[in-house]
C-alpha cells in the first residue's frame, strides 16, 4: 500500500531535518540481499550513529532540494539505501564495510559537504579513522614529548639515588 500525502509529507520532513545537519550522505543499491542481512547493516548503522533507510527517490530528492547534497539527486535511481551521519566518517565506513562482506550492496554515490563522491571515494573517505580515533591519535602524539620528558627526568634522579649512598660510602 503506497503512502498518502501526509505520509509523504512527514517522510520528507524527517529525512530533510536529518540532512540539514548531516556531512555525509552515501547512496547504495542494495537490488538481492536478504532481510537478515539489511537487519544486520540497520544494527551497525544504529551502534554507529547513522541514519540508514530505505526511501522512495522522490522523496529523497525533495528532502535534499535547496541543500549542499543537492547535486547527489542526480544518482538517486534504483532500489537505494540512503546512509545519512552527522559525523563525516560514519555514514561512509558502515555503507563501506558492508558492501566488502556482502557484494550485492552497490555503492553508488557519495556527498561530503557539498563535493560528489564517487565509489572510489567512499570508499577512501571509509579508510578515515572515525573522530575518536583521531583525537586519541593527536593526544598520544602532544604527550609524547612530555611523557618521555619525565621518563628522563625519573631515570636522572633514581641515578642520582643511586650514586648519592655510594659517594656518602666512599668519603667515609
Amino acid at each position: 500500500m503506497g503512502l498518502n500525502l501526509n505520509d509523504k509529507k512527514a517522510v520528507v520532513a524527517e529525512v530533510s531535518a536529518k540532512v540539514a545537519t548531516a556531512q555525509t550522505i552515501v547512496v547504495a543499491e542494495y537490488r538481492g540481499i536478504q532481510v537478515a542481512h539489511l537487519t544486520q547493516l540497520r544494527a551497525k548503522a544504529r551502534a554507529q550513529g547513522v541514519y540508514l533507510r530505505v526511501l522512495k527517490n522522490t522523496l529523497a530528492r525533495r528532502s535534499v532540494e535547496g541543500t549542499q547534497f543537492a547535486n547527489l539527486a542526480d544518482q538517486m535511481t534504483g532500489p537505494l539505501i540512503y546512509s545519512i551521519s552527522d559525523d563525516a566518517v560514519a555514514a561512509a565506513k558502515v555503507i563501506n564495510d558492508f558492501a566488502k562482506t556482502n557484494d550485492k550492496l552497490v555503492i553508488k554515490a557519495g556527498n561530503y559537504a557539498g563535493k560528489q563522491l564517487d565509489q572510489a571515494a567512499v570508499a577512501a573517505l571509509a579508510s578515515i579513522p572515525s573522530r575518536e580515533v583521531l583525537i586519541s591519535q593527536l593526544l598520544g602524539v602532544m604527550l609524547a614529548p612530555v611523557s618521555g620528558f619525565a621518563r628522563g627526568l625519573a631515570a636522572l634522579a633514581a641515578k642520582k639515588s643511586e650514586g648519592a649512598p655510594a659517594e656518602a660510602e666512599a668519603a667515609a
